[in-house]
C-alpha cells in the first residue's frame, strides 16, 4: 500500500492506470496538469510519483526538477512516448529513478512500481517506526511493541494504522479509508471502521486519532 501521485493528461490512460493501481491496494491521486501536480506535491507527501512528460501547464521534467530542488524525495517514474537517448538523459538529470515508455504493459508498470517501493517507507532497513517513546510499530511482523511487549494487530487494523502513519496530520475522508481497508468485492462498513479505530486508540492513545466531524479522521504524529 502506497500513496501515489499520477500525472497523465491522457484521460483514458490516466483512468486505466489509476484503477489498476487502486486494485493493487494503493491510494492514487490523479491529476492531468503539471501545475495541478505541483500543488498536490506542496500540499501532501507521496511514496511514489508517476509522471507523464508532455503535460499542460508544466512538463514532467520541469516539475520533478523543481520539487527535487525542494524537499520532495519520493521515487519517481516517468511514463512517456519520448524514446531518444537525449530525452532519457534529461529525465534522469531532472531526478527520476526509472523510465517507462508508452505503450507499456500494466504488469511491467506493477514490477517497476513495486521495485521502487521496496526502497520506501515500510521497506527501509529500519525495523521499527516510533509512534511514541513507549510505542513502536514492528514493520516486519505487523505488530505494536508497547512498553517492550508485542501486541498483535488484526489485518484491517494493521492496514489502517499504516495508512495513518503515512498520512500523519492529514484529514483522511471515510471514502479514502474505505478504499484501503476493503477490496472492491467487499462491502465497506462504518460500524467496523469505528471498531478498528476504537481498538487502535486503546493501544496507542485516543488522542492520536482525532475524529473530524463530517470529514473523517486525522492521525496526530508524536511530538
Amino acid at each position: 500500500m502506497a500513496k501515489i501521485l499520477l500525472l497523465e493528461d491522457d484521460a483514458n490512460l490516466n483512468e486505466t492506470v489509476n484503477e489498476f493501481l487502486e486494485d493493487l491496494g494503493h491510494d492514487v491521486i490523479s491529476v492531468y496538469d503539471g501545475l495541478e501536480a505541483q500543488e498536490k506535491l506542496y500540499e501532501s507527501k507521496y511514496d511514489l510519483l508517476l509522471l507523464d512528460v508532455n503535460t499542460p501547464g508544466m512538463t514532467g521534467f520541469e516539475l520533478l526538477k523543481e520539487v527535487r530542488d525542494g524537499d520532495v524525495v519520493a521515487p519517481a517514474i516517468f511514463i512517456t512516448s519520448l524514446d531518444s537517448v537525449e530525452d532519457l538523459e534529461k529525465g534522469f538529470e531532472s531526478g527520476c529513478d526509472d523510465y517507462i515508455r508508452k505503450p507499456f504493459a500494466l504488469k511491467e508498470l506493477k514490477i517497476r512500481v513495486e521495485t521502487l517501493l521496496k526502497r520506501g517507507f515500510f521497506h527501509e532497513e529500519k525495523e521499527y517506526i516510533e509512534i511514541d517513546k513507549s510505542i513502536l510499530y514492528d514493520i516486519q511482523n505487523n505488530a505494536l511493541v508497547i512498553d517492550g511487549k508485542n501486541v498483535s494487530l488484526g489485518n484491517k487494523e494493521s492496514i489502517l494504522l499504516k495508512l495513518f502513519m503515512k498520512t500523519e496530520n492529514e484529514v483522511l475522508s471515510h471514502e479514502r479509508i474505505y478504499k484501503h481497508l476493503w477490496d472492491f468485492d467487499e462491502e465497506p462498513s462504518d460500524t467496523a471502521l469505528r471498531t478498528y479505530i476504537k481498538n487502535i486508540r486503546k493501544m496507542i492513545g485516543k488522542e492520536r486519532i482525532v475524529s473530524i466531524k463530517k470529514q473523517g479522521y486525522k492521525f496526530i504524529a508524536k511530538k
